[in-house]
């Protein structure tokens, strides 16, 4: 699912095993958006992170492999 911004605090579901996870931060490299996410269901501490190449579409930006729970009020 494409949304308008990625931003840190959003939550995403992995559509592979349906576990949510939390952008907590999303920075640019070059011409390259990257956003960092980790499990939402650990603490930060202990928390091991995933970096995601943020993909432009016709529709707005997504994750790829994720979708915004947000907007559809599963988280």
């Amino acid at each position: 699912m494409a949304v308008k911004a990625i931003q840190a605090g959003q939550v995403w579901r992995n559509d592979e095993d349906g576990n949510n996870f939390l952008v907590t931060k999303v920075y640019t490299e070059v011409f390259t958006q990257y956003a960092m996410l980790r499990p939402a269901n650990v603490r930060a501490p202990q928390a091991e992170t995933i970096r995601l190449k943020v993909v432009k579409t016709e529709d707005g930006i997504a994750l790829p492999g994720y979708t915004f729970t947000q907007e559809s009020h599963d988280f």
